[in-house]
């Protein structure tokens, strides 16, 4: 499986199979799962704790698979919410990317890195 090849569907079906082998749906509520991923995105973060920006880049490098079953607990935990809460991503993406740029609109906010409210 590869992302090119791979529907967010297809992963959806595939973590929810896991769950279920496992009977796991019944401690997944929203608060759980919400938390679960943000302590794995912290877990992702910790990769860099005290690494200088332009240093980031060895360091992804040298800990590469250890970084990537990082974010793959970010995306497995994200779509264990998505299912848990019936949310459909990519429709929560598209509609997230229009209100993004409407905010930020191009002319604006291109090469900067104000927040919305500062442009």
């Amino acid at each position: 499986m590869q992302d090119r090849t791979t529907t967010v569907t297809d992963l959806k079906e595939q973590i929810k199979e896991f769950m279920q082998e496992r009977d796991w749906v019944q401690f997944h509520s929203a608060k759980n799962v919400s938390m679960a991923l943000a302590c794995e995105a912290a877990e992702l973060m910790e990769h860099f704790m005290w690494v200088e920006s332009a240093d980031s880049h060895t360091v992804f490098e040298t800990k590469r698979d250890a970084i990537e079953h990082e974010v793959a607990d970010v995306a497995i935990l994200l779509l264990e919410f998505c299912i848990t809460n019936k949310i459909d991503l990519t429709e929560a993406i598209q509609t997230k990317m229009a209100l993004n740029a409407h905010k930020y609109p191009v002319e604006k906010a291109k090469g900067k890195t104000l927040k919305y409210t500062e442009l």
